[in-house]
């Protein structure tokens, strides 16, 4: 069974949809080979202006397949260390992709699950969908750069009391408190991120890409910003797309822009 379902649309979209819904879409080892392949190759592709990521079934991810962890006591903690990093490193990579990346989270996202919807830069989930990073209860120290992607999405008084006490939150509240960007029913969750992954794609590809990098390196302070950008800006002025976009909006059109 093919762990991992990819699904190219004609706007430039790409639909990742973790699939293994019978286990809740927990990450095993074909699942996190098959997530590298096609970070990779999407890395390269001209075509892809939008990634969304969702998963099969009831569930978003519950997470790193736990199976192996009751004999982890025969490795020692180097070994556990590297086969730790890399997993991380593989699924975080999502994060090093120019292009937007966009979740839909459609039920439970738990631990790992819930940190890799979080490293995306747009995060939607159904209303009752249950968020939660219980490694504590588990005996287990957070992972998957928790301790960093909970307190950066939603401050660090929220990601305390997640990681502290393990509890759940609804998409509903999670939209409330700012760790996600909205929440929506169940059955409109994935037809409303389309649409917004579908108007990010219609836009200018050079544009948006500077525009994520920007927002990426968190500038410390205001003349870094204008600093950035008085570079930034002048690399789409010389665009083609600019011209298009600027001639669309005189006849009154929607662009078409090509990303050159």
């Amino acid at each position: 069974m093919n762990e991992l379902m990819v699904d190219r649309q004609d706007d430039g979209v790409v639909l990742l949809t973790l699939n293994r819904p019978d286990r809740r879409n927990s990450m095993t080892d074909g699942m996190t080979a098959q997530w590298a392949e096609t970070i990779r190759e999407l890395a390269s592709d001209r075509q892809a202006r939008c990634l969304v990521v969702t998963g099969a079934g009831t569930a978003f991810s519950s997470g790193g397949d736990l199976s192996w962890l009751a004999d982890r006591g025969e490795e020692e903690v180097p070994a556990l260390r590297d086969r730790m990093l890399a997993f991380y490193r593989t699924w975080l990579s999502i994060t090093e992709l120019e292009i937007p990346t966009i979740a839909a989270v459609n039920g439970p996202a738990v631990g790992a699950g819930l940190c890799v919807a979080l490293a995306c830069d747009l995060v939607y989930a159904a209303d009752d969908a249950k968020l939660l990073a219980p490694f504590t209860s588990l005996g287990l120290h957070p992972g998957m750069a928790a301790t960093y992607l909970l307190p950066s999405r939603g401050g660090i008084n929220l990601a305390r009391e997640l990681l502290l006490t393990g509890r759940t939150i609804r998409g509903e509240e999670a939209a409330r408190e700012g760790l996600i960007n909205r929440s929506y029913a169940r059955e409109e969750l994935l037809e409303k991120t389309l649409e917004i992954a579908g108007s990010v794609a219609a836009n200018a590809p050079i544009a948006t890409r500077l525009t994520k990098i920007a927002l990426k390196s968190a500038h410390n302070d205001l003349e870094e910003a204008l600093k950035w950008e008085s570079l930034a800006q002048p690399v789409t002025m010389t665009s083609k797309d600019m011209l298009e976009g600027l001639t669309a909006h005189r006849e009154r059109r929607v662009p078409k822009f090509t990303g050159s």
